[in-house]
């Protein structure tokens, strides 16, 4: 017996072309689901789209109306939406000094703003169904500070912020809003963040590569798959009680 059934549940999942999200729609359909994934590389998610049986939807999810009319889409094909996973993000990086108002106004735009517009579209439906998840993949650096990172860092507390006032407000209802919190993941994105540390302070890749997994209690990078599979714990039935959460994926490093 599957340790959670999501058996018939249809499950919109953003930014799944590839890594976390791309994971989330694998383990969420090997639970049943049938799963509606957004991205922006057409092919990459035509592939995740065929891994999971599920539909793909090329899509700018800054642009609120074309989000709107993909949600409105995706409920004539599957049905009703009772699961949203919000995983499209960017991670620019630069000193504050070099942080001009387009990267600040951008990671706003693609880690936040999505995210509250989809929960404002699918919240109503969700409550008068009987059961809804909201849940926003974030980061730890949405509890804690990175340096060179003010934008990203905001953003992403922002994304934290937002889901903790859903889940006090939708408290009384069957849904919840919880976010996941990552820290350094096996991902395209942490490749480019290696990139940028090798070519910034002069270190090799595999050095710049090490550096990230120290800050790690566990000296590791973590796998796609186990924050998919956090994703699908609270996506049960019987998680009612977590609302409101944001759990740290990253070996105990915001403890330390």
């Amino acid at each position: 017996m599957a340790l959670c059934s999501l058996e018939n549940k249809v499950a919109l999942i953003a930014g799944a072309s590839r890594g976390i999200g791309a994971e989330i729609a694998r383990v969420l359909s090997l639970s049943g689901a049938k799963v509606a994934l957004i991205g922006r590389d057409e092919g990459k998610l035509a592939t995740v789209a065929g891994e999971t049986n599920g539909i793909a939807v090329v899509c700018d999810v800054t642009d609120r109306d074309a989000l709107h009319r993909v949600v409105l889409g995706v409920e004539q094909t599957l049905g009703p939406i009772a699961i949203s996973v919000y995983n499209a993000g960017i991670a620019p990086s630069a000193t504050l000094a070099e942080t001009d108002d387009a990267m600040w106004s951008q990671a706003f735009a693609v880690n936040v703003t999505p995210a509250f517009w989809l929960a404002r579209q699918l919240v109503p439906s969700m409550i008068g169904s009987g059961f809804g998840r909201i849940i926003h993949v974030a980061s730890n650096a949405g509890l804690t500070g990175y340096a060179y990172t003010s934008a990203y860092c905001a953003s992403k507390h922002a994304l934290v912020g937002l889901t903790r006032a859903l889940a006090v407000e939708l408290a009384r209802t069957a849904v919840t809003a919880n976010c996941v919190c990552p820290g350094f993941v096996e991902t395209d994105m942490c490749r480019v963040a290696i990139e940028n540390i090798s070519k910034k302070t002069g270190r090799s890749p595999s050095d710049a590569k090490r550096a990230l997994e120290a800050m790690n209690p566990q000296k590791r990078l973590i796998e796609p798959r186990e924050v998919a599979h956090v994703v699908l714990a609270l996506c049960s039935e019987k998680a009612r009680g977590l609302n409101g959460t944001s759990i740290p994926i990253d070996g105990g490093q915001v403890m330390t």
